[in-house]
């Protein structure tokens, strides 16, 4: 009987064992089967790790002058990607130092730092180690969210050890590099050298690529520029880290130490500033969002030289004018290839930094004398010459008003009777320019004027002869560029452009249109070169070569020009001041806006 107990009893306990086994074993298949699938799902969307081999950053677009001088960038991110081979080997040690000192042994995941880290966390009892590698890194950057959860952990873990199963080390250390963001808006190693150093990543010192590793953890936190004293010691972690990975030397620590931090960024202004921004705004039109993201290559056609020349001549004129004048002047120079169209020069103004306003393409002022050319090629089309003869006398002409009249008189008030057209142009005779232009047929003189290249709206009145319609300073340059050589050039501000990889995706090609019959100018060569011979330039004389050209006054002295040309530029200069009030008096094109124009002539040999 007792043993028939113990056995009922042991057979109790078997069973409740059982049973307890059995709810263990399904909630444990519950929990796995659940953990499984929160895998699985975690892990269904993954992203293709191969698609780093179509890995293209956004990379800022480069602008050149004809001598392959950097002008300018164009990017929402500045970036310009450096293949990892061209990265130095302390530059690149610097960050596995601190970022990931066993870079080069894990397979993606370094599951020894993870622990180490933990042992960190818990001994400070807060988070202040991270475990990721450099791979987990890139991973998050190119691939998943910025948010903090144990499904992005896992995501990046596996595609990690995917990454690392396809890349070399060296790879992925490279895009790591052109893709980490450094601030003060410089996303990649080489564009955060040329914004913290002013030079190429190829030229960086031990403690410069020190200080690049400090900041990509927290970029405005160790900013040199914000924190100075906070971004030394951050190098000097970086630096300690090296050393004690013998990366460096003691006496490459030591060196490196003493270097200063810097204290200004390296931002490049523009160079030829009115001219770039132009570009940039057809460019953008042209391309759109491309222009600032492809890395393009843009070749302009300014010349480098003779950029700083007009923008010294410029500045040296003002300052002369200003000694005699009221202060507040404004001037636009413009120079343009005879032969291509190609735009060699272009000043829009004072300080583009202060007012982007581009004089020489968006302001419209009256030409003055400036246009008269335009009257005398309708004459020589109408079979006149340099020495036929016009009447110099007094004229009037109905005025916009019942019963005004509107007769033009000449700059000093006197008359000359019977004068060549070669006279009339050279000392800028009004009323002989008036009687040329009625003979002629002011809507004769408009027609020379839309052939030549003007675009601006023209009055179809008389005072058009005198230049009282408004025009800019660049289409009165390309029409100064036709009377040089009789043919008509489309304005071009660049010459190709390359893709990254060089490749061109553009080329742009003069574009010359015959608009003047050879002895037409011929003709007007004669006249414009009296100009400066007996006329209202002879100040040019000084250059000691052929030059042609026309001065032009406004009334009130309200705008000054100069547009002349010699065998090889057409050059035009304004001078006035943004609210149209008169420059000073007897301010005219002769002693405003042509010593500017000769200064520039003489260095442009």
């Amino acid at each position: 009987m007792m043993l028939n107990l113990e056995e009922d009893i042991a057979q109790a306990e078997y069973r409740s064992r059982s049973r307890k086994l059995l709810i263990i074993s399904v909630l444990l298949c519950g929990v796995l089967g659940t953990l499984g699938g929160f895998v699985y799902w975690t892990l269904l969307d993954l992203p293709r790790v191969n698609a780093l081999e179509e890995y293209i950053p956004s990379e800022s677009s480069k602008v050149y002058s004809s001598d392959n001088r950097v002008l300018a960038e164009f990017y929402y991110e500045r970036r310009t990607f450096v293949p990892d081979y061209k990265i130095p080997d302390h530059v690149k040690k610097a960050f596995v130092a601190i970022e990931d000192a066993r870079f080069y042994h894990h397979p993606g995941v370094d599951l020894i730092g993870i622990v180490r880290a933990l042992i960190h966390d818990i001994r400070a009892r807060g988070m202040v180690q991270g475990g990721s590698t450099i791979t987990q890194q890139l991973a998050k950057m190119l691939f998943l969210r910025p948010e903090k959860s144990i499904t992005r952990k896992i995501r990046e873990a596996v595609l990690s050890i995917q990454i690392e199963k396809r890349y070399t080390k060296d790879e992925i250390l490279g895009i790591y590099l052109n893709q980490a963001y450094f601030g003060t808006r410089s996303f990649g190693i080489e564009a955060a050298s040329q914004t913290y150093f002013g030079k190429s990543v190829g030229d960086l010192t031990v403690a410069e690529a020190a200080l690049l590793a400090s900041l990509p953890k927290a970029p405005s936190q160790y900013s040199p520029f914000r924190n100075p004293d906070r971004s030394k010691d951050r190098r000097s972690i970086v630096l300690a880290a090296m050393r004690k990975q013998k990366f460096i030397t003691e006496e490459q620590l030591q060196k490196a130490l003493t270097e200063p931090v810097p204290s200004t960024p390296h931002f490049r202004k523009y160079e030829a500033p009115y001219f770039v921004e132009i570009l940039r705004q057809k460019l953008e039109h042209k391309f759109g969002p491309e222009i600032y993201t492809a890395g393009y290559k843009i070749y302009s056609t300014i010349d480098f030289r003779l950029q700083k020349v007009a923008e010294d001549s410029l500045r040296n004129g003002l300052g002369t004018l200003e000694k005699r004048v009221k202060p507040g002047m404004q001037a636009a120079l413009v120079a343009v290839d005879i032969r291509t169209g190609y735009i060699r020069a272009m000043v829009g103004g004072f300080d583009f930094w202060n007012n982007q306003f581009n004089r020489a393409t968006q302001a419209l002022r009256q030409p003055g004398s400036a246009f008269k050319p335009f009257v005398y090629v309708a004459a020589l089309e109408d079979d006149m010459t340099a020495d036929d003869t016009v009447v110099d006398s007094p004229i009037s002409f109905k005025g916009a008003r019942p019963g005004q009249m509107w007769s033009p008189k000449n700059y000093d008030g006197k008359y000359n009777g019977t004068v060549t057209l070669k006279k009339a142009l050279a000392r800028s005779l009004n009323a002989a320019t008036v009687r040329l232009a009625a003979k002629v047929g002011i809507d004769n003189v408009i027609a020379t004027a839309r052939r030549l290249g003007l675009t601006s709206d023209i009055q179809p009145y008389m005072p058009l002869a005198l230049g009282a319609s408004d025009v800019t300073l660049l289409e009165m340059v390309g029409a100064y560029s036709a009377f040089a050589t009789g043919k008509k050039a489309l304005l071009l501000p660049y010459e190709r452009i390359e893709n990254r990889e060089g490749m061109i995706i553009e080329e742009v090609h003069p574009q010359l249109e015959d608009v003047l019959e050879a002895g037409v100018v011929s003709e007007l060569r004669k006249m414009l070169r009296a100009v400066v011979t007996e006329g209202t330039a002879v100040r040019a004389k000084s250059l000691g070569r052929d030059v042609y050209g026309k001065t032009g006054t406004t009334n009130d002295y309200t705008d000054a020009w100069f547009i002349g040309f010699d065998d090889r530029l057409a050059v035009g200069v304004w001078v006035g001041r943004d609210d149209h009030t008169p420059i000073g008096r007897k301010e005219t094109g002769a002693s405003a806006a042509l010593p500017i124009w000769i200064e520039f002539m003489k260095h442009a040999e």
